[in-house]
């Protein structure tokens, strides 16, 4: 799995290309502990180019949802392909995550905050 950031403004975005399964788990973990907090955090995780995702991976999305809301911030996640979205939904996850439709737009919705 691909994992690149861009930080706009206040919001930074997370871009997952590739699979995210039990193989990548332990590196997206480290990738998460990379991350430097600065005030109150702001999460996309922008899922467009993902073409799967297995329990493990949803896990590990759940945990950094715990880790950062610890910390008064959020996180949001958009454009999401089918059948990753019909494993969000299946596993009802569609409930506690925010999802947009496009990146900028789930940017854009920190400011209506």
């Amino acid at each position: 799995m691909k994992i690149e950031t861009n930080k706009n403004e206040s919001v930074t975005t997370i871009s997952l290309t590739g699979r995210f399964d039990a193989t990548v788990v332990g590196r997206f973990k480290e990738f998460l502990n990379s991350l430097s907090p600065n005030g109150t955090e702001q999460y996309v995780v922008d899922l467009a180019n993902l073409q799967y995702i297995d329990s493990s991976g949803l896990g590990c999305l759940v945990f950094f949802l715990r880790q950062v809301r610890q910390n008064g911030g959020e996180i949001k996640i958009s454009t999401i392909s089918g059948k990753v979205r019909a494993v969000f939904e299946l596993t009802k996850l569609h409930r506690i995550f925010e999802i947009y439709d496009d990146s900028s737009t789930a940017v854009k919705s920190y400011a209506m905050h």
